[in-house]
């Protein structure tokens, strides 16, 4: 080892030692994906505001194109945010500047491509082609719509290459506008689409398959397809999830909830190495379309059964088909947790379940599924959002834009706010970066803090 004896040098090395450390605290605060750096909605940020509305506390407020149900992603000095243009129905990708809001780049990335008996940004009456989150690894970010374009863009918005994957794949079999958020991991990007083996209506071609795809993010190619087998039927098979990364016990993990069954899959090869299930009996119920994402903490991986029915944790790590022994608990039957449409929160080694069916969010011992105590939501709407974690605080946002603060130890609700008047069906959860809150409605994008 060389000792530096010259002050000047010296302070040069302790100037670029700071730095160092600066960038990898910089990289922490960054929530580069739909749940955040560690992927189960949860943040180390401090600092963040209790209080706020739309004129208290709002460093800036970004008008937004058209609604989305996506989630902001922040990294560095970038915001980005997928959106429609209703006027131009048109599918668009924009990046914000943090520090201030203003549009750095916005680019169209519709390819054209229309699904049969489909409009070009919208299938139903409550969401659009733009409810997938994008997602970013720092050097590139990708967009992904409802009507399979998936669009890469260097940090300064240079097309690095797109591709449909309806067109590619074959035209896809939901029976409401699919929406699963891409997933960046491990040097791979990820897409999963679990969908009926049967036409719907004039979607779906054939006997179509559930999948899920791995591609080289700077390309776009296919590295490898791994069909997804389920006993699942008619609607059951769908799911609107998205692919959830975990680590555990030294093994990686990709977690994918959907077709009645839970199952862990080698992120290198999309290899089945676990399964668990089911929430629904001999697969009896044929429209239990699954939403909400699996999330994981302490060794166990929690899926919500859907329209008001139970959660189950499963045994994380496990190897083939784990049966009833992989069952470590479920919720009480049409009790308080349960959620049709939030995925749960894993924060400060505890489960945050937000139930949009009993307008109510509850707090879980993860070993045993013991609820700590259970605070209702006395908004005038069921909330959509996933919660997010924070600063020992909670946060939600219902679908008329309330928004909500609670204390994480107790659930004590610390404030409330309206952040949009006279809009609906906001879904986007609250993203935390750069210890600000970014939160999104149909109309404007608020960067929150103190």
């Amino acid at each position: 080892m060389r000792y530096v004896k010259n002050s000047a040098a010296a302070t040069v090395l302790a100037m670029l030692a700071i730095l160092a450390v600066s960038a990898v605290g910089a990289g922490a605060q960054d929530w580069a994906n739909w749940r955040g750096p560690h992927y189960n909605g949860s943040t180390e940020a401090k600092n963040l505001p209790v209080e706020f509305s739309p004129a208290r506390n709002v460093k800036w407020a970004a008008p937004m194109p058209g609604p989305s149900a996506a989630t902001p992603i922040i990294y560095g000095d970038r915001v980005f945010v997928s959106s429609v243009d209703k006027q131009k129905q048109d599918l668009l990708a924009i990046c914000l500047d943090r520090s201030t809001g203003s549009v750095k780049w916005q680019h169209s990335a519709h390819s054209g491509y229309i699904t049969p008996g489909g409009t070009k940004v919208q299938f139903d009456d409550r969401s659009n082609y733009a409810s997938p989150s994008p997602v970013t690894d720092g050097k590139r970010v990708v967009f992904f719509y409802g009507n399979g374009d998936l669009v890469c863009y260097d940090m300064d918005g240079a097309k690095q290459w797109a591709r449909n994957i309806q067109k590619e794949y074959g035209d896809f079999a939901f029976m409401w506008t699919f929406s699963s958020s891409p997933q960046l991991y491990g040097g791979r990007l990820y897409l999963q689409i679990l969908q009926r083996n049967t036409p719907v209506g004039e979607r779906g071609r054939g006997e179509p398959e559930s999948f899920l795809l791995a591609m080289d993010p700077a390309t776009g190619k296919e590295l490898w397809k791994h069909v997804r087998p389920t006993p699942a039927i008619v609607e059951s098979r769908e799911a609107y999830s998205t692919p959830i990364p975990y680590e555990a016990g030294g093994r990686k993990e990709l977690l994918i909830a959907g077709g009645d069954i839970l199952s862990g899959h080698d992120p290198a090869t999309g290899e089945e190495l676990w399964r668990w299930g089911t929430w629904n009996p001999d697969h009896r119920e044929q429209y239990w379309r699954l939403v909400a994402s699996p999330v994981a903490g302490d060794g166990v991986v929690l899926a919500c059964a859907p329209k008001g029915y139970p959660v189950y944790a499963a045994k994380a790590g496990g190897k083939g088909d784990l049966g009833d022994a992989g069952l470590v608990w479920k919720s009480e039957n049409r009790g308080p947790v349960t959620s049709d449409v939030a995925t749960p929160l894993f924060y400060k080694d505890k489960f945050f379940v937000l139930s949009d069916i009993r307008k109510a969010i509850s707090c879980l011992n993860p070993a045993d599924g013991k609820v700590e105590w259970t605070t209702p939501i006395q908004g005038s709407a069921v909330c959509w959002g996933s919660p997010t974690g924070a600063d020992g605080k909670l946060y939600l946002l219902s679908v008329r834009g309330e928004a909500f603060v609670l204390d994480a130890a107790t659930g004590k609700v610390l404030s409330s706010a309206l952040m949009a008047e006279g809009e609906g069906d906001i879904r986007s959860s609250v993203a935390v970066a750069h210890d600000n809150l970014f939160i999104r409605t149909e109309s404007k994008l608020y960067c929150i803090g103190k």
